[in-house]
């Protein structure tokens, strides 16, 4: 899809004001950014505009202000963050439209670059409201979003104002888009997938979608209790979700008729408690205690994750083997995560990783910098997992097909 998608890249925005919409929704404490990494993350875009003799214009949401202006989801900061990643003057204007957002966005001399407030301050934004689009399309001549997370949200921004003006991918949303069709729609086989995390019914779309594209199905984390406990095996008093059963039996039935191996753990970590070092034992994960409940993936469970990646060219990562931010139910996710970061570094493996949780665990790791490609997206890497569409990219390759 990503050479469906028309390229802000391949544009003169010599003398052109370009309306970006990103993603620098960023923690915050106390009015101050914990973390700056996606400010960084899109600095380049910002930069390559103003050095093709563009005016860059910056739009995108903070938080959940409920449709209403609140200073403490003010936009602010993020603009003298922004500034201080491009070491230049970043402005900020005091809202997204009307007289206030038309004056900050006036007569802009080539090189400027302009943060707006907070788009969520105005209810046409999550309602994709053409007339609000319309009143953010007058801040620019041309429309880039660069906002990949967003881009499953049919929001005014991402969604109703591509109709209104020219309209073009940015190169982040095109390097999130190009790395997901890597491993899902183009991939070097044999393709691994590992899905983890708490809860299978969470992700019963995307193992139903993934067991149709991948040849290695590598579940862990609590959800594999589940299957675990489909097969008719004890769990004790893990995390099991019961109701989610016959989903998992669904899931391991559609996996055989496609040819796709489901690995679930061959022994795992117990404890009685999840308590940091609580005493623990490794179990054939035939012979959970019923007193104990499995934290994290035994020593036999990765030898047989790692022989798998080993034989694999591309390898897809979404949630933890394990309770990784307790020790020690940290050292499988840890153990594959650095196995799968050599084989990516020898050129083996293409590997390609994301969810709040596993980028969290990779960093962990110490090994985020030497996947392939990590997306901070959330629901959106989703949504793409599952096989649904999504509307901010949708609508920026419907543009292509109308000038074709």
């Amino acid at each position: 899809m990503a050479q469906h998608l028309p390229d802000i890249r391949q544009v003169d925005v010599a003398g052109k004001t370009v309306l970006i919409r990103a993603d620098l929704n960023v923690p915050m404490k106390g009015g101050v950014i914990t973390d700056t990494t996606r400010i960084e993350r899109f600095a380049p875009t910002v930069r390559d505009i103003v050095s093709g003799g563009g005016r860059a214009v910056v739009m995108t949401h903070l938080g959940r202000p409920d449709a209403e202006p609140n200073p403490l989801y003010s936009t602010r900061p993020i603009a003298a963050a922004l500034g201080n990643a491009l070491g230049c003057d970043v402005k900020f204007v005091s809202d997204c439209v009307g007289d206030a957002a038309e004056r900050g966005t006036a007569n802009l001399q080539p090189g400027s670059v302009v943060v707006l407030e907070n788009l969520r301050f105005h209810r046409g934004e999550g309602e994709n409201s053409r007339n609000f689009g319309v009143r953010l399309s007058v801040n620019g001549d041309i429309y880039v979003n660069d906002a990949f997370s967003c881009a499953h949200r049919a929001h005014a921004s991402t969604h109703a104002i591509a109709s209104l003006m020219p309209s073009f991918a940015g190169p982040s949303l095109l390097s999130e888009v190009n790395a997901l069709e890597t491993v899902l729609e183009n991939p070097n086989r044999p393709v691994a997938a590992l899905v983890g995390g708490a809860k299978v019914s969470t992700k019963i779309e995307v193992l139903k979608h993934l067991v149709t594209k991948v040849d290695h199905l590598i579940i862990g984390g609590g959800m594999a209790n589940t299957f675990l406990a489909a097969l008719g095996r004890p769990v004790g008093t893990s995390l099991c979700e019961i109701d989610a059963v016959g989903s998992a039996l669904e899931i391991l039935g559609e996996a055989e008729v496609s040819g796709c191996e489901i690995i679930l753990p061959k022994d795992v970590v117990v404890a009685e408690a999840l308590q940091p070092d609580a005493p623990n034992w490794t179990v054939s994960a035939d012979g959970i205690p019923a007193t104990m409940m499995a934290l994290d993936a035994g020593e036999v469970s990765c030898s047989k994750i790692e022989e798998t990646l080993k034989s694999c060219r591309t390898l897809l990562w979404n949630g933890p083997l394990g309770a990784f931010e307790t020790p020690p139910f940290h050292m499988a996710t840890q153990s594959i995560a650095r196995t799968a970061a050599d084989l990516t570094q020898a050129g083996s493996l293409v590997t390609v990783a994301g969810g709040g949780d596993t980028v969290a665990a990779l960093n962990a790791a110490g090994v985020a910098d030497r996947f392939t490609y990590v997306s901070t997206a959330g629901g959106a890497f989703l949504e793409w997992l599952e096989g649904k569409d999504l509307p901010g990219i949708d609508v920026l390759k419907q543009k292509t097909l109308e000038e074709a």
